[in-house]
């Protein structure tokens, strides 16, 4: 069934882009509202910079101070102005095209010098266009409203009245004899910002004005447009690309585990999953891996079961309705042996079915256990006598060690199956002695059990195994004498039913030994 659903290609693509245009948007809102923001302030600051090294050099053993000034205003493309408190000019560089710093009426010049001392020597005037109104309106008297004699313009000229052509350079006069400070750009009014410093040199106090402009011109405003515009264009086609990219690198690991899974899904248990470009992806192709390996091994170990259980089913099947059949049509055949026989093999079925049973109940976690004290030794004994016949018949020797009879609590009938089974599997795997040991050894609160075949062993590797359904360390042994081959998986599932201590102790031409423990009831 197909999902309608958007791949981790393009999910990642989009997510990109997104975050591409995310970047662009900000930019773009950078410069529509902030950019003037930005400006003034750089300059602003640049201008209080300015101030303070003029400042320095006003107060410095300089021998040429004036030709230092001119080079900082030049540098900085700001008018620069010192006076003295009296009006008379000390140095004047000014490289602003619309400044008239050297024009302020002097009235203006102590206002300011008078808000300096009031600021703590320094102070910022920020405006658009012209201070002079301003100026007049709020701090000084109207021009009509002052006498004659009562304003001074000592060492000025007065202005003369605008004319087209000075108001286009931005000089403009506020009236006959009243000079006019306007900044101007055709008929756009420039902002700029003028900072007041007092300054002492050698005793005396001077004013230090500086002078620059706010307004970004318009060479600068189109300039980043423009770089602008070439940036958006740019990161399009570069996220484009890598988008492209990033996405394919990371999708192109899991379309490949995602095909090895559509194979697997198919029953090739010998895919292989490659994906090694990120951790993530690592871990989970190993996880795939290490999934696709237990499948094939339980795949196989399912079909060497079926085809042992349908040899364990069909067998003694042929044999009962061999027998019965003699029974039935040979007159002197119902005899008591031949009736043996098909009721041993009719025990052998109903064993194979029970243990199939079991391991079913055992792996879905169904099976429950019925908790008794009883007496662990003597369960083992009658374990043991059940061997009676299978030691006169073909000569096994089961010896069956103990230090005393000890009780336990647990399942009776289901440790006695555990003890039935490692007894049924030492037998099938013991050496040509015919001889098992079975050990009952106590140690502390607990009583361990061991039982021990002169076999041909377990190499190492294969240990772990041991205890796994269907899992045969030799393929070619011969089948258990008694038994299913399910035994070792039923006797590990019932001990940990118990949560009970197991384990197998082997060594390659020296036998094996199986164990287990309970806890010791007093």
């Amino acid at each position: 069934m197909k999902h309608e659903k958007i791949s981790i290609k393009w999910r990642v693509f989009t997510y990109l882009l997104v975050f591409t245009g995310i970047l662009l948007v900000v930019l773009w809102l950078i410069q529509i509202c902030y950019l003037d923001s930005f400006y003034t302030m750089i300059k602003s600051r640049e201008a209080e910079q300015v101030t303070s090294a003029v400042a320095n050099i006003l107060t410095s053993d300089e021998d040429d101070k004036d030709t230092l000034i001119h080079d900082i205003a030049a540098k900085n493309n700001m008018a620069v102005y010192v006076t003295n408190t009296d009006g008379n000019e000390i140095c004047s560089a000014e490289y602003i095209v619309n400044s008239r710093l050297a024009d302020m009426p002097s009235e203006q010049v102590q206002y300011y010098y008078e808000q300096a001392k009031e600021h703590g020597g320094i102070f910022k005037i920020e405006y658009e266009g012209g201070i002079n109104p301003e100026f007049w309106s709020e701090n000084m008297p109207k021009p009509e409203d002052v006498a004659e004699g009562d304003l001074k313009w000592e060492d000025k000229e007065p202005m003369e009245p605008a004319t087209e052509e000075g108001t286009e350079n931005g000089n403009e006069a506020d009236g006959p004899g009243f000079h006019g400070f306007l900044q101007k750009r055709g008929q756009e009014h420039i902002k700029s910002v003028i900072y007041v410093k007092i300054v002492e040199c050698d005793g005396q106090e001077e004013i230090l004005l500086v002078n620059t402009q706010l307004t970004p011109v318009d060479a600068t405003v189109n300039t980043l447009r423009i770089e602008l515009i070439w940036i958006t264009v740019i990161m399009i086609l570069l996220s484009l690309g890598i988008a492209l990219l990033i996405s394919r690198q990371i999708s192109k690991s899991l379309i490949r585990i995602n095909e090895s899974a559509k194979a697997l899904a198919k029953g090739d248990f010998d895919v292989r999953f490659e994906g090694k470009d990120y951790r993530e992806v690592a871990e989970l192709s190993d996880t795939l891996n290490a999934t696709a390996k237990e499948l094939g091994k339980n795949e196989s170990l399912r079909r060497e079961l079926i085809a042992n259980v349908s040899h364990d089913l069909r067998t003694p099947l042929t044999m009962i309705i061999a027998y019965a059949e003699v029974m039935r049509d040979l007159p002197g055949e119902n005899t008591p042996e031949n009736v043996q026989v098909v009721i041993d093999e009719a025990g052998r079925l109903t064993n194979l079915v029970n243990d199939m049973l079991d391991m079913s109940k055992l792996q879905a976690g169904v099976m429950e256990k019925n908790d008794t004290v009883y007496n662990l030794t003597e369960s083992i004994e009658s374990v043991l006598e059940r061997y009676n016949k299978l030691k006169e018949q073909d000569g096994y020797c089961i010896h069956f060690e103990y230090d005393g009879k000890v009780q336990v609590k647990a399942d009776e009938y289901k440790i006695y199956q555990v003890i039935y089974n490692l007894i049924n599997n030492a037998i099938n795997y013991t050496g040509k002695d015919k001889t098992v040991w079975v050990r009952q050894k106590i140690s502390g609160d607990k009583v361990r059990i061991e039982v021990t075949d002169s076999g041909d062993g377990i190499a190492k590797e294969a240990l772990p195994y041991v205890w796994d359904r269907y899992y045969k360390v030799d393929k070619t042994h011969k089948r258990a004498v008694m038994g299913t081959g399910l035994g070792l998986s039923i006797v590990k599932n019932i001990l940990e039913l118990h949560h009970a201590g197991y384990g197998v102790v082997s060594e390659p031409g020296c036998g094996s030994t199986f164990w287990f423990e309970l806890k010791i009831e007093r």
